[in-house]
C-alpha cells in the first residue's frame, strides 16, 4: 500500500531511524522464498552507535498496510552477522504463509541461532529494550504496525514457556540477567 509518495515498508524505515537514530542499511538478501513475502520487504541493518553497542537487524515491510494485525520483528547480535538476517526473513514468511504470530509465539529456527549456539527458537516479546516508542508504529491515528523483538532461546526455554507461561520465563530472563547478546549463554531453565 502506498500512503502518500512512501511505501508502507519506507515509512517502517523512517520509523526505526526515528527511535535507533541513524540510518538502516538494506542487508540485499536475495535467498529464499522472497517473492511470497509484501512488495518491498527486505531486513534493514543498524551499526552500534553512541550507546547501542550492539547490531540491530530489522525486517522492513513484513507487514502490510491492510493486515488486521501487523508486525515487524528485530533481532541484536552482538557482532556483524548473516544469521539473523536469515532468521527474520524465515520467520517473516512463516508469519505471511503458514501461522500468524504475535506476542508470546515461539517458532523452531531449525538451526542456531548463531554458529553453535544452543538457541535454535526464537520467542517474540515486547521491545522492552525501547519500550513503546519502538513498539507502536503509529500512521494516522492507528497503530500501522507492532515492532517486536524476536529473542532466540533454547530448546528448554521454549518448553518451560509451554508449561509456565511467558511472563514465568521472562520472570527467569529477569532473575538470570541473562545476555540476550550472548549466542552461547546457558539456559535460564
Amino acid at each position: 500500500m502506498i500512503f502518500g509518495r512512501k511505501s508502507h515498508s519506507d515509512l517502517v524505515a523512517k520509523h526505526y531511524e526515528k527511535v535507533w537514530g541513524g540510518s538502516g542499511r538494506d542487508v540485499g538478501f536475495i535467498g529464499g522464498p522472497l517473492s511470497e513475502l509484501p512488495d518491498g520487504f527486505k531486513v534493514l541493518e543498524f551499526e552500534p552507535h553512541g550507546s547501542r553497542s550492539m547490531w540491530t537487524y530489522a525486517t522492513c515491510g513484513m507487514s502490510s498496510g491492510e493486515d488486521i494485525s501487523p508486525i515487524e520483528l528485530h533481532m541484536f547480535s552482538a557482532h556483524k552477522s548473516g544469521e539473523p538476517v536469515e532468521l527474520l526473513v524465515a520467520t517473516a514468511h512463516y508469519h505471511r504463509t503458514g501461522s500468524i504470530l504475535t506476542v508470546g509465539h515461539t517458532v523452531n529456527f531449525g538451526k542456531p541461532w548463531i554458529d553453535a549456539s544452543p538457541c535454535e527458537y526464537g520467542l517474540i516479546s515486547l521491545p522492552y529494550l525501547d519500550g513503546p516508542k519502538l513498539e507502536n508504529f503509529e500512521l494516522h491515528g492507528r497503530i500501522a504496525a507492532r515492532c517486536l523483538w524476536l529473542v532466540p532461546i533454547t530448546k528448554s526455554e521454549m518448553e518451560f514457556k509451554k508449561e509456565n507461561g511467558l511472563e514465568a520465563l521472562e520472570d527467569r530472563f529477569d532473575e538470570a540477567q541473562f545476555n540476550y547478546l550472548d549466542p552461547m549463554r546457558e539456559a535460564v531453565c
